[in-house]
């Protein structure tokens, strides 16, 4: 949209009367919600934001979807988008899995659109095959709280989301196919940029963020010339498309991989492909050789692998805060089936590695088992999500003038009461429901410093939708990643300060390796 008609739009929403305190009126519809125990929380929940992408639509780009006329009840989670069981440790609040999904879910503390309050959109993990925004652990309402509007928001997974074929290319105006579940993402931003003034929110101050595959997702609307100008902060939680981890496939071989995936359900055309249940497909999508999941350079949301565009400097400059976990591998990712003893570490990093695997032995010290232990699980974490993450930040701080901010969390979530194993660390994951303040969604016996950790993490978190920056009065002060040539971290625990990056020789190593 043109900068004129952005406010031109803008104007008229700013002209519209005002809604009873639970209704507010969309550019669809109106839809009434439900107020929090006390009344300070507006909850808006399963608006649609495209229309159902089934039948025709089923791998096309998301549509607008149709207005309405009565009032649309929204107090209930929608269904999450076709996925199968996948993760033990994701719970959902919806009735269960549909290919009409695409709703999202508004919590705001504003009781009328002059409140003009930082917005912030959430994009939840599953690797792009689960995850839902209907998860307790992504609750809406304790940030809010803190002065800011939450939207969370569901997106095509699985084949249903990410399939490219020539067919479905050719039908295309844009002479494209895949991406579908990304393009979701922009909608659902677009839909925020048309709707949030009335509910509170500030179109113009938006904040994209997600865990996992939702922070990929960030990393790739940074990237995407669609997603330009509809967000201008930007926070990712332990991932970027920098890494072996679902990386970008060239249009032509991911439209060859949609060609066989059709062969395996007996599809010879997009029309037989569409014909197929979403039961069906989803069966196929889970058969020994799998469908793999990840987008594709198809010239349209993507026009260029990710990381040329962050080198070329074509990502949005905005402010970005990301990080990871002190604990995101397990050691059995490099071990897999032999003992975790000293001796086979070495073998299994010259059989990565080959003639550099010496150099890497440098920096992941194996002298004990106990040690090696720690170095596979570093090098497993790092591989898997750190290195690429540190790439990220690296080249958006290379390549602009927006601030970046860096962190590490380090806070291990106390075991399950009677739990005698071995404690997985502060895991891939384990940040989510500190930074939403949602302890209590998991049954565990939280400690008074986890506790005072989650407010410091939201406080930073929504600090930083408000203003580009994490700092804030009585708060512990967080550099500004690579100021002065300073690479500070700040490590987020239960006495969280910044440190200098111990670290950067090892991802530097690897960089060096994952350019050859």
């Amino acid at each position: 949209m043109k900068h004129h008609e952005a406010i031109l739009g803008l104007t008229m929403m700013l002209t519209m009367p005002l809604m009873a305190a639970d209704q507010v009126r969309t550019d669809a519809g109106t839809v009434e919600g439900t107020a929090s125990a006390d009344g300070k929380i507006r909850v808006f929940k399963g608006i649609p934001y495209a229309a159902p992408p089934v039948g025709a639509l089923r791998w096309k780009a998301p549509q607008r979807v149709a207005s309405w006329t009565d009032v649309r009840k929204a107090v209930e989670f929608a269904p999450r988008c076709t996925q199968g069981h996948i993760y033990d440790d994701m719970v959902f609040r919806d009735k269960g899995p549909s290919e009409d999904c695409l709703y999202l879910n508004v919590w705001t503390p504003a009781s009328s659109w002059e409140a003009s309050l930082p917005v912030m959109v959430w994009f939840h993990g599953g690797g792009f095959v689960a995850g839902a925004s209907s998860e307790p652990r992504q609750d809406g309402e304790k940030l809010a709280r803190k002065g800011v509007v939450v939207v969370t928001m569901n997106y095509r997974l699985g084949a249903f989301g990410f399939l490219s074929h020539p067919g479905l290319t050719r039908e295309s105006p844009h002479n494209a196919s895949g991406n579908y579940g990304l393009l979701d993402q922009v909608a659902a931003l677009d839909w925020v940029r048309r709707n949030i003034t009335t509910f509170g929110g500030n179109p113009v101050n938006v904040t994209i963020f997600g865990e996992s595959a939702g922070s990929l997702s960030v990393s790739a609307l940074m990237a995407s010339p669609l997603a330009d100008g509809l967000f201008q902060r930007a926070i990712g939680e332990s991932g970027a498309f920098f890494g072996a981890t679902l990386p970008a496939k060239q249009l032509a071989v991911a439209e060859l991989a949609g060609v066989e995936f059709a062969k395996s359900l007996g599809a010879q055309s997009v029309e037989a492909l569409r014909a197929k249940t979403a039961d069906e497909i989803l069966q196929a999508s889970a058969k020994p050789q799998p469908f793999r999941v990840s987008p594709d350079i198809d010239g349209y949301f993507l026009t260029a692998p990710i990381s040329l565009s962050y080198q070329n400097g074509n990502q949005s400059h905005v402010p970005l805060l990301a990080g990871w976990n002190a604990d995101e591998g397990s050691y059995q990712g490099i071990f897999e089936k032999d003992m975790p003893t000293a001796k086979n570490f070495a073998k299994r990093v010259r059989a990565l590695y080959g003639k550099k695997a010496e150099a890497v032995l440098g920096l992941y010290p194996a002298a004990t088992d106990d040690e090696a232990k720690r170095s596979a699980a570093d090098l497993a974490g790092d591989r898997f999500i750190a290195y690429a993450t540190w790439k990220w930040i690296e080249l958006h701080k290379a390549t602009g003038e927006s601030p970046v901010f860096r962190y590490e969390f380090d806070q291990a979530p106390p075991m399950a009461a009677g739990d005698k194993g071995e404690s997985r660390g502060a895991y891939h994951s384990a940040e989510i429901e500190f930074v939403f303040e949602t302890l209590p969604s998991k049954d565990l016996p939280w400690r008074p410093q986890d506790t005072k950790l989650s407010d410091l993490m939201s406080t930073y978190w929504t600090n930083f939708a408000k203003t580009g920056d994490p700092n804030g009065e009585g708060l512990p002060k967080w550099p500004a990643y690579g100021a002065d040539s300073h690479f500070q971290v700040m490590h987020l625990s239960g006495n969280s300060a910044p440190a200098g990056d111990a670290h950067r020789a090892r991802y530097e190593l690897l960089d060096s390796l994952n350019a050859k």
